[in-house]
């Protein structure tokens, strides 16, 4: 039976080795936290954090809305100017949040209240589109999360 013991757990530290590197190549993207403030005027903010478990970076490349056109925007310093892409590192997150970036919805469609969800979809270089429903809540909302 012992001189089972050795090669069984050898075979076994393989694959868990292989398991880690196989799977934890390709990026793995999820969204959380996502809200808007309430609009006042037809321009609006959006906020969200995009998470990414997998061992390869991608990038935020584009964000689509039925509401209207949105932008991508990155907050360096006090400057805040509209960009191409955002990088989503591998086993880290980008983060979208109220004084950095943030998504810009520029001539809303129509009057959004509280209580009102808003879908976006997140284009990314390497990834599928990712499909997010924004809840609309109040202008002065600030959450748990730090944003």
């Amino acid at each position: 039976m012992r001189r089972f013991a050795v090669p069984v757990a050898v075979l076994s530290g393989a694959l868990v080795l292989t398991g880690c590197g196989s799977g934890d190549t390709k990026a793995q993207l999820s969204v959380s936290s996502a809200y808007m403030p309430q609009p006042v005027s037809d321009m609006a903010a959006g906020f969200l954090d995009i998470a990414n478990k997998g061992g390869t970076k991608d990038e935020l490349t584009s964000v689509t809305s039925d509401l209207g056109p949105v932008s991508v925007h990155e907050t360096v310093g006090q400057a805040m100017e509209e960009v191409t892409s955002l990088d989503v590192p591998a086993h880290g997150q980008l983060v979208f949040k109220s004084g950095g970036n943030h998504l810009m919805f520029d001539k809303l469609k129509h009057t959004l209240k509280q209580g009102d969800n808003v879908t976006v979809k997140l284009h990314f270089a390497k990834s599928g589109p990712l499909t997010v429903e924004m809840p609309v809540k109040s202008a002065t909302y600030n959450p748990t999360t730090g944003h």
